[in-house]
């Protein structure tokens, strides 16, 4: 009954203070006030239960029943023997020293305190315990939570390992320099340590892969050389150009590179010339054989192949055209046309009498030749230029685009792709090795390899000391290792870099 009546007693306050509030009041104020009010009430409550109901059992008097004591006065016994701790000597806020009587009397009556006071300290304390125990709780468990992450994690990275591909050890081991411009297309000599390339520089050059130097320079052409290919068995090289021409010339090297050493004083008093020597490059100006004239190209030629039997070339030009040429006459057999952009590649088979000519209108061409009348089939599937295609093992053609995609193609299926290469740039002249590794070069400096599923191999490393600085235009690939080169790249850094790759099979 008394809480019933102290409770009513309560809430007719409350009702009094809200009715004081002006009404006029702003509304966010009058909000505050209410609910001050009613945490000030919720305390009061709170206090009269623990009044009521937490009593502990102080002692026993002398006749043996328990004494209780309440929390307020629990309150009061833990204040006043805080300050029987005081020392007697402690100066008061004045500057007075407390005497020792005064002492004595100020511990002999307690503080005395509101029910309000009371109230405030026991929250306090309670506050206090319940955030101390929380702060515990959430370091056990943040713990506890830290060493599942990771062991998680450990165990995520075992698995994924377990996954991965054994790695492919590549390395630089060979660097060409000399050219004045950008280079173009690279090549590599079957069965002889020599590779060439075609330059911006109007030259192209054969060079000596063991002593990394030029050993001939051909300066026939008038424009950009554009693309340059060996003969299989001859010690020929056709090279296609800005001037609208290709040329045959005859790649006659020589093979003595002077020595360092010096033997006699004769040689030493020798020893500037032999410098001279050793730096000097041969040249040559006039080749075998000159295709242009009447029926043939009327704009640049951009890339030129020869075909299986040796007897015949393949050219591809800016007049959207690829024209078939006779060696032995020079002249033109026949045109192909169909295209309607320029010509970005062209590319014959190693065996058979097919060529494939890429173009600007996103498509390329599968010309075949066995027959009487050439048949043409179109492989649409890139949305932007498609800069190369070439023949690779078991009838399949790869193509790269600059739509940054790479797709792998069967002869016999030309309406959709075996497999795409998604990439992060555009792609320029590919190559794919006997092995079936696709390395692509990119215009982002970056080399890729991948295998004709469309799986990735390996990302050649480009630091600051290896790797090209500008953009990669070409690759090829030594059908066997050249001294220790399996692959080799040239870029607009106007350099030639010789690869070391080593497969997981052959780790």
């Amino acid at each position: 009954m008394k809480a019933t009546k102290s409770r009513a007693v309560r809430l007719t306050s409350l009702t009094e203070d809200v009715a004081s509030v002006p009404e006029d009041a702003p509304f966010r104020a009058r909000l505050h006030f209410l609910f001050a009010q009613i945490e000030r009430e919720f305390e009061q409550l709170y206090l009269e239960n623990q009044n009521c109901e937490y009593q502990e059992h102080h002692n026993e008097d002398r006749s043996g029943n328990p004494i209780f004591l309440t929390v307020q006065e629990k309150l009061e016994i833990a204040t006043s023997s805080k300050e029987t701790l005081v020392p007697q000597d402690q100066r008061s806020a004045a500057g007075g020293v407390i005497s020792s009587q005064a002492s004595s009397l100020a511990l002999a009556t307690p503080p005395i305190q509101t029910q309000d006071e009371v109230g405030a300290s026991f929250l306090a304390a309670a506050s206090s315990t319940h955030k101390s125990l929380k702060a515990k709780l959430s370091s056990a468990t943040g713990g506890s939570k830290a060493k599942a992450s990771n062991k998680i994690k450990a165990q995520t990275s075992r698995i994924v390992s377990s996954f991965k591909a054994p790695t492919v050890v590549s390395t630089v081991v060979r660097e060409f320099g000399g050219h004045k411009d950008g280079i173009w297309q690279v090549a590599a000599k079957a069965g002889q340590p020599i590779i060439g390339t075609a330059s911006a520089d109007h030259t192209a050059c054969i060079w000596g892969v063991e002593s990394a130097r030029c050993l001939l320079q051909y300066q026939g052409h008038l424009g950009s050389v554009n693309s340059i290919k060996f003969h299989q068995q001859r010690d020929l090289v056709l090279t296609g150009s800005g001037d609208g021409t290709a040329h045959i010339w005859q790649a006659a090297v020589n093979w003595e590179v002077p020595k360092k050493g010096h033997s006699s004083e004769e040689e030493l008093d020798d020893s500037d010339e032999q410098v001279e020597d050793r730096d000097r490059v041969d040249t040559l100006r006039t080749p075998l054989c000159e295709f242009s004239g009447p029926g043939g190209h009327l704009s640049v030629v951009v890339a030129a192949d020869w075909l299986s039997s040796m007897d015949q070339i393949i050219t591809g030009s800016w007049d959207r055209t690829a024209i078939l040429w006779d060696v032995e006459t020079g002249q033109p057999l026949q045109p192909l046309t169909g295209h309607d952009h320029e010509l970005t590649h062209v590319s014959a088979h190693p065996t058979q009498r097919l060529v494939v000519t890429a173009s600007r209108d996103t498509t390329f061409r599968l010309w075949d030749f066995r027959e009487a009348i050439p048949a043409v089939s179109v492989f649409q599937g890139h949305t932007e230029t498609v800069t190369s295609s070439v023949f690779a093992r078991d009838d399949k053609v790869v193509s790269g685009s600059d739509d940054r995609t790479i797709k792998v193609w069967e002869l016999r299926n030309m309406r959709s792709a075996l497999a795409t290469i998604r990439t992060d740039s555009s792609v320029n002249r590919l190559a794919v090795s006997s092995g079936g590794i696709i390395a692509i070069p990119h215009d982002n400096r970056q080399i890729r390899l991948f295998d004709l599923n469309g799986q990735r191999v390996a990302r050649l490393p480009r630091t600051s000391r290896q790797g090209h600085r500008r953009m990669v235009s070409s690759v090829v690939w030594a059908e066997e290792p050249l001294l220790d080169c399996d692959l080799f790249s040239c870029g607009f850094d106007r350099r030639v870099f010789g690869w070391s790759i080593v497969l997981p099979k052959d780790n």
